[in-house]
């Protein structure tokens, strides 16, 4: 790996900030605010919002093709999912997880251990962690111990975009590619179809964040991506202005170089069909009418 390629984190390590990070992460575990819900528990005796106590909850881990191209390459990218969320996003499809929690605890050791079965035996390009900010601590931890080992590979920190800058600067320099979805640009629907309060203006500090910290997606001679910020947002039936509204904040409010994933895979998964108006997939028209929109601000689509 070229050294102006070497993951963030390596340089944190030789100068002996990441034992410093993991110490300031453990602290929410007393009283959690690593997310905008501010909780405030003390998660080894009470559960918050995403229902998470100190230990990590492992789905499921390995090499995954369904991602973006630049994640992807040839061997895949590493995905490591994760328990429990701090969005309850009633279409979510992996609902068994963020819902219900479903995985085995697993200590920052194994998580370390994973992280480098990742790299060393499935070759994957990357280490991405899917629904990541309730286990800040962990993953800075289990990071730490991997790196100290040898591992080398970007980190992805794939989120739903409801985040908090004091949790975001824990994770600068250790995250290489920023991965958030900006679901919606209205209140009132991060409120009723996710549960979380002022979803749009916290989506948009963190995203100016993001930004901040890594840039416009950067890919080496192979195109894939060693640094940057990729952001997904899933056009919803009836949703095209607010998708509009989305597309100018990213076309006027971040780096050019910002990849983004404009998708149409929604459909009415989980508790969807109680929603009429999100009980059925968008049509061809809706996503032609968003493409469109996005092709003329002349974003960087994936």
């Amino acid at each position: 790996m070229q050294q102006d390629h070497m993951p963030g984190y390596i340089k944190l390590l030789k100068n002996k900030v990441l034992p410093h990070r993991v110490e300031q992460a453990r602290r929410h575990f007393a009283s959690c605010n690593l997310c905008p819900h501010d909780c405030g528990v003390n998660r080894r005796e009470k559960l918050g919002f995403c229902r998470a106590t100190d230990k990590v909850v492992l789905s499921s881990y390995g090499p995954h093709r369904g991602e973006e191209p630049p994640l992807v390459g040839k061997r895949g990218s590493g995905t490591v999912f994760f328990g429990y969320c701090n969005m309850r996003c009633v279409f979510c499809q992996n609902y068994e997880l963020s819902f219900g929690g479903e995985g085995e605890l697993v200590t920052s050791v194994r998580l370390a251990e994973i992280m480098l079965e990742l790299q060393d035996f499935y070759r994957c390009h990357n280490i991405n962690l899917v629904t990541p900010t309730h286990f800040v601590p962990n993953i800075l931890e289990a990071v730490l111990l991997a790196a100290e080992r040898g591992l080398r590979l970007p980190l992805v920190y794939n989120c739903g975009g409801y985040e908090k800058l004091e949790t975001l600067a824990l994770m600068e320099g250790v995250i290489d590619i920023y991965m958030p979805d900006f679901k919606y640009n209205r209140p009132e629907r991060g409120k009723k179809y996710s549960g979380v309060k002022d979803y749009p203006a916290a989506v948009k500090r963190s995203l100016k964040e993001m930004d901040r910290q890594v840039g416009g997606l950067k890919t080496d001679n192979m195109g894939i991506a060693y640094r940057g910020l990729l952001i997904r947002h899933l056009v919803m039936p009836g949703g095209v202005e607010d998708t509009k509204e989305i597309l100018m904040f990213i076309k006027e409010e971040l780096s050019p170089g910002c990849l983004v994933n404009l998708m149409d895979q929604y459909y009415p998964a989980h508790q969807a069909h109680r929603y009429l108006e999100i009980s059925r997939r968008i049509s061809q028209e809706e996503y032609r009418e968003a493409l469109e929109y996005a092709q003329k601000l002349g974003l960087n689509l994936v």
